[in-house]
């Protein structure tokens, strides 16, 4: 990075990497850097500010030359001379190291699974592999979590009902019990509480965000069954205390399922009537992925026939959603709007801690 030339950095071109041309490159077009900088404002409304105090923290690593690439040829076009690339889901391996010409240093996975690269191409090329356990991704895990817990424990169906007036409104039949003899414990007879200790999750995709989820639900005392195309090392399986099954035993097995698949028309209406038909009776569903990966019209019948012990959703079908979108008038239903991987500031620490790894390697000595 020595002399006059900038670093080149080419960023598989993803929404949320995309920050990291408004970051680093100032050429970046200011739409860009406008639309960025109203993305953040809600929890850092000075990202302007944020962005010139973490550039004074990575030296020459800015200003920097970034090319967004979306496929694998505009990749291969724009690796001769970059000494640094970003992938998500790209490939990376000898061809990819050879078409940068000797120049690249590092390869940078926005995530920690390395399936996609090839590592022992990278180190005979001394090109050094760096991982990154997104906050972002934690957060979607937890916000899954939190749904889970709030359908077993009925809490949006129950908060604020606490009179005999609303209880009775609400179709509760509320009592009042004898003190003198037994305790006062959910005096407002609600019915089908779960408690989650003990039951099986399904997580239907053990990606970074599954996994993620099955470290907590573990915690919790869940029994962790999963199902993907391909199935996990022994040892993987053993660190998440998961099960390998199919879909359909999944399906059928499980008291709750969350579904962790990206979008796309492999997995689009992948949980569609016949697999609705499967779910064990009154399990509990949660979708924290993409909303199609679910039929609309078979999950609106699941939910009608009472199959569904309840179903939570984030992101929703539309954004902005509908006043009367039918999933509103079920009460054992949960619709966020786009919660998951929020606050924005695990977008940031993402990119700061990303960052300043990358300029610690580039440099050959710690960061401060």
């Amino acid at each position: 990075m020595a002399g006059l030339h900038r670093p080149i950095i080419v960023v598989e071109d993803d929404p949320f990497p995309r920050a990291i041309q408004v970051i680093l490159d100032p050429t970046t077009p200011a739409p860009r850097t406008a639309a960025f900088s109203d993305f953040f404002a809600h929890d850092q409304p000075d990202f302007a500010g944020w962005c010139e105090r973490l550039r004074a923290r990575i030296g020459p690593l800015y200003p920097a030359d970034v090319r967004l690439v979306a496929d694998e040829p505009a990749l291969l076009a724009s690796l001769p001379g970059a000494q640094v690339v970003v992938v998500e889901a790209l490939a990376i391996g000898a061809r990819e190291i050879a078409a940068a010409g000797g120049t690249l240093r590092i390869v940078q996975k926005y995530g920690t699974l390395t399936s996609n690269i090839d590592i022992a191409a990278c180190d005979s090329a001394r090109v050094r592999v760096l991982t990154l356990r997104r906050r972002a991704n934690i957060a979607t895990a937890e916000h899954g979590l939190a749904l889970l817990l709030a359908l077993a424990r009925k809490l949006t169906e129950t908060a604020g009902l606490l009179t005999i007036e609303r209880l009775r409104g609400a179709g509760y039949s509320p009592t009042i019990y004898d003190r003198a003899h037994t305790p006062n414990a959910n005096w407002a007879r609600i019915r089908g509480l779960r408690t989650l200790f003990g039951l099986q999750l399904g997580i239907v995709g053990m990606g970074e965000i599954g996994r993620e989820l099955a470290v907590r639900a573990a915690a919790l005392g869940m029994r962790i069954t999963y199902t993907q195309r391909r199935r996990l090392p022994a040892g993987d399986e053993e660190r998440y205390q998961a099960t390998y099954c199919t879909l359909d035993e999944l399906l059928a097995n499980s008291d709750c399922i969350s579904l962790h698949l990206p979008g796309g028309p492999g997995t689009r209406g992948i949980i569609g009537r016949r697999e609705l038909g499967l779910i064990k009776p009154g399990a509990l569903l949660v979708n924290v992925s993409q909303p199609q990966l679910i039929d609309r019209a078979a999950l609106l019948d699941a939910l009608a026939s009472g199959r569904l012990g309840g179903f939570a959703l984030d992101p929703p079908y539309e954004e902005p959603g509908q006043p009367d979108d039918s999933l509103l008038g079920f009460h054992n239903v949960i619709v966020t709007p786009h919660l998951g991987g929020s606050p924005r500031l695990n977008a940031l620490g993402d990119f700061e801690e990303l960052l300043l790894k990358i300029a610690e390697v580039m440099a050959d000595r710690p960061c401060s």
